[in-house]
């Protein structure tokens, strides 16, 4: 038989209070090494991205002036023309034919009206020695007058044969890029209707055409009548495009106008801008995004977006270092991105220290050991700051 141990009280009293002992005496954990940067304060542009779509300056339609069949097509199509440049000629010899015929009739009343401005010139010498009536003078007068008519009738429809003529020869209206042709050699043209041959484009310069809400245009003008934001100043005005892959549009570009009036299906108003185009990348139909600059925004509160951490429904969270060296949850506001940057409208006041980097070592209420952050490598020039907004 096992002997069995007994423990006495004393000993079993002392057992539990040797372990707190030992609790106790484990060693803290040091100080989370966390890095941060002051809260900033900035003066940013608000700015607009806008959908749209790539116009012509100017839109030609060429179409036959004169009936006739095609006999060649002169231009490559596809490519670029100058304005008066020979696209297409029509069978002449009819119109030719015309133009002969109304010259003809021109030499007919030419010598009608000879005829008549003699025949007036014998009767003025009889009617005076009554050796011929009174109705006689004033007839051979209206013929002369006719006669006048019908010359000028006739000189105007030789004008016309000329111009049907020269409209044989079909030219470029404009200068631009020429699509495909719409008819081919041999085709029965300008017969009862004007018919569409080619369309020519004019593609340097080019229009954007975008809209924007009422809502937002009448949002900023009353930011900007309470003093919240400035009108930009002359040097600040511009736009930029954002083409359909996503890069950013070499050229700027200018806005020229604004609808004065807002489309009551949609309500929005419709704004144009234009960008050069000396490369031809923009073409008419292409969608694209503009961003425009419409106000500035003065004292404003900025900090990094790696610092924010987003939550559902808007603003979100940072954790900011107090004057003991302990880490702090703040719920702040923001507005809109700024680069690489929020828009912080409440919840962080400027220098207050934002963690960078650490955050999930720094516990809130924790210690921690701060450093200024250092990025890894300091831009020569910080580019202006801009307020996106994307409608």
């Amino acid at each position: 038989m096992r002997p069995v141990l007994f423990l006495s009280l004393t000993s079993l009293l002392f057992l539990p209070s040797c372990g707190k002992k030992q609790a106790a005496a484990a060693p803290q954990m040091p100080p989370a090494a966390v890095t941060f940067v002051p809260a900033a304060t900035e003066t940013v542009s608000i700015t607009r991205e806008l959908p749209g779509r790539i116009d012509a300056v100017r839109v030609a339609e060429v179409r036959a002036r004169v009936p006739g069949i095609l006999l060649e097509k002169t231009f490559k199509e596809g490519g670029d023309v100058k304005s008066g440049d020979i696209l297409f000629k029509i069978d002449p010899l009819p119109l030719e034919a015309a133009k002969e015929n109304a010259a003809a009739a021109l030499a007919r009343s030419e010598a009608n009206l000879y005829q008549a401005e003699s025949q007036l010139a014998r009767f003025k010498s009889l009617v005076s020695s009554n050796a011929i009536s009174k109705q006689q003078f004033d007839d051979a007068e209206s013929a002369v007058k006719v006669a006048v008519a019908e010359g000028k009738a006739a000189a105007a429809a030789l004008k016309t044969a000329e111009l049907n003529l020269g409209y044989a020869t079909v030219t470029a209206p404009i200068s631009g890029r020429v699509g495909r042709a719409q008819v081919t050699e041999g085709a029965l043209v300008g017969e009862n209707e004007a018919t569409l041959m080619a369309v020519i484009q004019q593609l340097d310069p080019i229009y954007f055409d975008f809209t924007q809400s009422s809502a937002d245009l009448l949002a900023l003008q009353r930011a900007m009548k309470s003093g919240e934001v400035s009108q930009v100043g002359p040097g600040q005005t511009g736009a930029k495009l954002l083409l359909e892959d996503g890069t950013e549009y070499s050229h700027p570009g200018k806005i020229l106008f604004s609808e004065a009036v807002v489309d009551p299906t949609t309500g929005m108003v419709t704004l144009r801008a234009e960008f050069p185009n000396t490369d031809k990348i923009l073409l008419p139909g292409m969608f694209a995004r503009v961003r425009v600059v419409q106000a500035v925004k003065e004292n404003v509160v900025t900090v990094p977006q790696r610092t924010v951490t987003r939550v559902q429904g808007g603003g979100g969270s940072v954790m900011v270092i107090d004057e003991s060296n302990h880490a702090q949850i703040r719920m702040i506001e923001t507005d809109n991105a700024v680069g690489d940057k929020w828009v912080v409208t409440s919840g962080l006041k400027a220098g207050e220290k934002v963690i960078v980097e650490g955050l999930l070592k720094a516990r809130p209420g924790a210690p921690v050991e701060p450093e200024p952050f250092q990025p890894v490598k300091a831009a020569s020039s910080q580019p202006e700051a801009q307020v996106s907004e994307k409608s």
